[in-house]
């Protein structure tokens, strides 16, 4: 299998995954500060990330030149997530999913500006075909749900935060300096556990962590070991391997694991009219697989 091949598999992994936390975090958005909430991922992450390194890799000295480089990245990710569970405080989840299809197309651009790559043809066509799936997903193939779709406050704040993910990816690549994926991702998780703990400590410390619903730590538990570890390792992996904009589209089929999620949650069967929008996102995976550029 290509190195391509491996990045490709990594993001579809990558995209199952966080689809959970889309599922999971809707229901505690509202039961804990979202700033509280992600220090502690970002820490327990950082702790199994870490582990995991030592045990494979090593964490060598070298790996820690230029510590700023973490502290950037670090915050950039750290705040999407701040962002994303404050915007699901107030922004329905099909407004939110809707907005995060941006994401792709803003990657693109970042890895023009920072990296100077060239969008093809073939994968402009295939980001739109992308974002069409997903809406169609998203919307459940109701025109009229889609015309009802507005901006709001959380809408807003969540999309600061898409822009923040979308930066990020580029970023790896053009900071990473041969550190392995895992001990890179070790390094993040670390300056982005610290940046949000201050930047959130009042809500840490104002927290009842012993009140806290099982549902609650259930979620955290989901978040640091696979929403954050699992994914973080994936997409710096990904990231060094595949164009930004590619490594992004595969937010296309977060829409669709979500429809999953939901019904093994026990939230309903989808209809079969969806399997349309899945369809589209899976043809767009098809043309990136393809393209060379």
């Amino acid at each position: 299998m290509s190195e391509a091949a491996r990045g490709h598999l990594a993001m579809l992994l990558f995209s199952a995954l966080v689809a959970g936390s889309f599922s999971l975090g809707v229901l505690v958005a509202n039961d804990i500060a979202p700033t509280a909430l992600n220090a502690l991922r970002f820490a327990l992450a950082a702790v199994i990330v870490g582990t995991v390194a030592v045990a494979t890799h090593g964490i060598p000295r070298s790996a820690f030149r230029a510590p700023w480089r973490y502290l950037v990245l670090g915050g950039i990710f750290g705040a999407y997530f701040v962002l994303m569970f404050e915007g699901l405080k107030t922004a329905p989840a099909v407004s939110a999913s809707a907005v995060f299809t941006l994401t792709p197309i803003i990657a693109a651009i970042a890895g023009w500006f920072l990296l100077r790559q060239v969008t093809t043809p073939r994968m402009a066509l295939a980001l739109l075909i992308g974002a069409a799936g997903a809406l169609w997903v998203i919307f459940r193939a109701d025109l009229g749900l889609l015309m009802q779709f507005h901006v709001g406050r959380g809408e807003a704040i969540y999309f600061a935060g898409c822009v923040a993910h979308a930066v990020y990816t580029p970023l790896v690549r053009l900071l990473n300096r041969g550190e392995p994926a895992v001990v890179f991702t070790f390094g993040m998780l670390l300056a982005g556990g610290l940046l949000v703990g201050i930047w959130g400590w009042s809500d840490i410390v104002a927290t009842d962590w012993a009140a806290l619903s099982p549902l609650v730590w259930v979620t955290l538990g989901y978040l640091a070991v696979f929403a954050s570890s699992a994914t973080f390792v994936l997409l710096q992996y990904a990231t060094l391997r595949l164009p930004s904009a590619k490594v992004m589209a595969y937010t296309y089929l977060t829409p669709t694991w979500v429809v999953v999620w939901e019904f093994m949650l026990g939230h309903g069967t989808p209809p079969v009219i969806l399997l349309g929008g899945v369809g589209l996102s899976v043809l767009a995976l098809l043309l990136l697989l393809r393209d060379e550029g």
